[in-house]
């Protein structure tokens, strides 16, 4: 008996593990199977005369979303994008560094409302990025980044420049993908620039290996061998290979829908709406604070400021919101905005965020009624479990939402005493300005009283650009932008470096408006070799750099604290003789001309006029202007 169940086991053992076996052997060939595509290539073809190659369905796609330039430092990797997006007229522009290729798509971005486009070439290239595109990210910049990368059969084989960048980019991008097959570029990127677009804009970044942007007949010269081998492994391994570069090409040049995909853009509900409409009605001492998500699509800014207008609340502008009410109007509140907030009544954040730049809500008067809108639902509570709490939190988009708050007020007014008393402390904050304006310093020039001179001169069309840190921020306090969308700065992630970047997309895409950049010395390190840039592709700016010699907005923390300015000291450097070695034209301003400041500024405008790329290199002494600030 012993024997015969024995048997039995046996007997029902071998057919079980035989089916087992034969289920692993269909799983792994129907694996094989797919992984080389060849269910697919029974019903497409594999064009294998066409010279057609990846980089073509690329620039399509980029054409057919209104992409008029990309930013680029060439390499063999990316190629074939650039040649086929020159041939469909999208501008291929050439930058000194990866990072400055970055910086221009992101104004781009900013300022057109569209995705901005910056191509680079693999390993290093795309390293070099990695500032530019965080910046990106923190100021929700919709930046599309294409990169290069070693062919798909020889990742992680020790190809040159072939690292994990999937893994780089991941943290730092919404959306990131690599394109394994010719087929998958069109839709793979169309997906992309609507993900960059959609909710809480910012960058994208798509993979694009070297065999799926190269034609046909050079990727089989390079993956298939000339000779076939003897051994039957080698027959196998090329029977593997052409399978593979079949799969690479099959149906690669069928027609597919290459235009924009709907965005996803979040909107407030009318019951939000309501209760805001409820609360605004209420107060006595209203205040609006714009951030820059108020100057995103779909609400334009000449909509968005008549909106702001007809409310007639009286506001604060930071970011991208500057300059949306022009110069001088009587709504925007420019100084004192921390007494400003404590005295409010309701107060309405609008793209503003409870970060460092509001002391985490510390400014907030805790017995105000805070109405708060952003996209972005982390953006909206930050910090509101510590500092302070939001009456009304929406999450939508702010510019629709201003304009539907205004219609649900139907024209409600406020008294004139708040907005009053607001103007009268500008006032005198800014005449506090004057006087230091006057005061002597040590050697070279005032830097208050320098860039008054600046304020007075620029034109109307001015679009400004600033990269710095003492300098800069002195600025910011005394120099105001002529109108909407004509002020880039880094935003919340305190980037230098982003000058040259911002100001090359903006000249591109506003060729019409003159492109005036404040640099700090320090800060114009990072983008003097780009004038080469400037001057190669005859984009004229002007650049103000306000040279005292140092990293002051450190040393004016470090010397006091920790009594040593190691590491803060620069050289006045000769900065508009650099610019001139590369093709610019150089001023230099001084106490030696210091009557001829504005006359100065004034041929350094004709000479911008004129087609030149100019640095004016100002020397300027140390001032308490910004005691007491903080760079950490």
């Amino acid at each position: 008996m012993e024997t015969s169940a024995a048997a039995a086991s046996a007997g029902g053992f071998f057919p079980s593990f035989l089916l087992l076996a034969f289920g692993t052997l269909v799983a792994a060939v129907l694996g094989v199977a797919h992984r080389l595509g060849l269910f697919y290539q029974l019903m497409h073809k594999v064009d294998k005369t066409s010279i057609r190659h990846g980089g073509e369905s690329v620039a399509a796609v980029l054409r057919a979303h209104g992409v008029r330039f990309v930013f680029t430092l060439v390499g063999g990797h990316i190629s074939p994008l650039l040649v086929a997006c020159e041939k469909l007229g999208i501008r291929v522009v050439d930058t000194r560094h990866e990072v400055t290729a970055v910086f221009a798509a992101d104004a781009v971005a900013r300022l057109t409302g569209t995705v901005g486009v910056a191509a680079v070439t693999a390993g290093p290239g795309l390293t070099n990025t990695v500032t530019a595109v965080k910046n990106a990210q923190v100021a929700q910049s919709p930046v599309l980044l294409l990169g290069g990368a070693a062919s798909t059969l020889l990742q992680k084989r020790g190809a040159l420049q072939a690292i994990d960048q999937m893994s780089l980019f991941r943290p730092l991008c919404k959306f990131c993908a690599s394109v394994r097959r010719v087929r998958d570029i069109v839709p793979t990127l169309r997906t992309a620039i609507a993900a960059a677009q959609s909710g809480t804009p910012g960058p994208v970044f798509v993979e694009l290996p070297l065999d799926v942007l190269y034609p046909y007949f050079m990727v089989e010269k390079e993956m298939i061998p000339t000779k076939l081998p003897n051994s039957l492994m080698g027959r196998v391994v090329v029977w593997y290979l052409q399978h593979c570069l079949a799969n690479l090409f099959v149906g690669a040049w069928e027609p597919r829908p290459e235009g924009p995909l709907p965005l996803d853009i979040p909107q407030a509900s009318p019951q939000q709406v309501q209760r805001c409409v409820e609360i605004l009605s209420r107060a006595k001492r209203p205040l609006l604070v714009l951030g820059s998500q108020a100057l995103l699509p779909p609400t334009p800014a000449n909509k968005l400021r008549a909106a702001v207008e007809t409310l007639g609340v009286p506001c604060f502008l930071g970011g991208m919101s500057r300059g949306l009410l022009g110069r001088n109007h009587p709504l925007h509140i420019r100084q004192n905005r921390s007494a400003a907030l404590k005295k409010a009544d309701v107060v309405v954040l609008a793209g503003a965020v409870c970060d460092f730049r509001l002391s985490y809500g510390r400014v907030l008067n805790r017995k105000s009624s805070i109405i708060i809108v952003n996209r972005n639902r982390d953006d909206l509570l930050l910090n509101s479990d510590i500092f302070w709490k939001p009456q009304e939190a929406v999450q939508g988009d702010v510019g629709s939402f201003m304009i539907k708050l205004v219609e649900g007020l139907q024209g409600q007014m406020w008294s004139s005493d708040w907005a009053e008393e607001l103007r009268k402390a500008d006032q005198q904050k800014e005449q506090t300005y004057r006087d230091k304006a006057v005061m002597p310093v040590l050697q070279h020039l005032n830097p208050v009283w320098v860039l008054q001179q600046v304020e007075e001169t620029l034109p109307d069309n001015a679009l400004l650009v600033v990269d710095g840190g003492d300098f800069v921020a002195t600025a910011a306090y005394l120099v105001q932008p002529r109108g909407p969308l004509r002020w880039l700065d880094p935003g919340a992630f305190g980037t230098l470096g982003v000058g040259a970047g911002f100001a090359l997309g903006a000249k591109l895409c506003q060729p019409e408006a003159e492109v005036w950049c404040l640099f700090g010395d320090g800060a114009f390190g990072y983008s003097l070799i780009e004038f080469d840039t400037f001057v190669r592709h005859k984009v004229p700016v002007i650049a103000l750099v306000g040279n005292d010699a140092g990293w002051t907005q450190i040393s004016r923390e470090q010397v006091p604290r920790l009594g040593s300015d190691v590491a803060c000291s620069l050289a006045y450097t000769d900065y508009h003789k650099a610019a001139m070695g590369l093709g610019a034209q150089g001023l230099i301003l001084s106490r030696d001309n210091e009557d001829q400041v504005v006359k100065v500024l004034r041929e350094g405008q004709k000479l911008c006029q004129d087609g030149h790329a100019v640095v004016v290199n100002i020397l300027i002494g140390r001032t308490d202007f910004r005691d007491g600030s903080i760079s950490v």
